[in-house]
């Protein structure tokens, strides 16, 4: 197999991967000389190489616009080096996860707002009175006003309350983790536009270079053919 000799770090690199400096994009072929005054447009590079500086030119770019990386940037740069996909390393809740506290809370603020809740809550109060005017009308356990059943209602209420606020709460939390979900999607897809561009230019400069090499080969095979004819003529 035949290898060339990285400029750089001085290790040999099969020749598929070869890169010559002139094919680099000229923000992240800066960067490369900063470590490395040596390099320049003819020094040798291979692709897993180029690939570190591009992933620290991303880095660079993320520290610049917004300050000091926080962990969520961090993963992002992770999943872009590591070649993983985002959602795969960001899982919401799924319930696997959350005390029994927790979801007994959800259970009773899904029930408490729901139709079924009301309509049995008001079939409940309409036996309850019935039941003391109509059937105990003289020996009511709870007659008009109806004292017990405000009580139970105000102690309903009051852990009621409590209870769907928990819920809330974390509903507020998974709605942070979806965001921070999608922040981090939108940052990456912004990272990978970035590095698909530089791609895309380091291709057409390769493209341009082998197109004047064809056209360099091709005018000298004029220059022979026109020598060989002014012989003859």
């Amino acid at each position: 197999m035949q290898t060339f000799i990285s400029s750089i770090s001085q290790k040999e690199f099969p020749l598929s991967e070869k890169m010559t400096g002139n094919t680099i994009r000229k923000s992240i072929f800066d960067l490369i000389v900063k470590e490395y005054p040596n390099f320049n447009r003819k020094s040798l590079i291979s692709v897993s190489e180029l690939n570190l500086y591009r992933q620290k030119y991303l880095a660079n770019y993320l520290v610049e616009e917004v300050g000091e990386l926080s962990q969520l940037e961090e993963e992002v740069l992770k999943t872009l080096n590591d070649h993983e996909i985002i959602s795969e390393k960001v899982n919401l809740e799924d319930g696997s996860d959350i005390s029994f506290g927790q979801r007994l809370a959800d259970k009773v603020a899904s029930f408490g707002g729901s139709w079924r809740f009301i309509i049995l809550f008001a079939v409940f109060i309409v036996i309850w009175m019935t039941i003391n005017v109509v059937v105990l009308a003289t020996k009511a356990f709870d007659p008009y006003p109806f004292i017990l059943l405000n009580l139970i209602l105000s102690c309903l209420a009051a852990l009621q309350a409590p209870v769907i606020m928990m819920s809330q709460n974390r509903q507020e939390e998974k709605d942070r983790e979806r965001s921070k979900q999608d922040y981090m999607v939108n940052l990456k897809a912004e990272l990978e536009i970035r590095t698909l561009h530089e791609k895309l230019d380091h291709l057409i400069i390769h493209q341009q270079q082998e197109l004047l090499n064809i056209q360099q080969v091709q005018v000298e095979m004029l220059e022979d053919i026109m020598k060989q004819i002014n012989q003859k003529a």
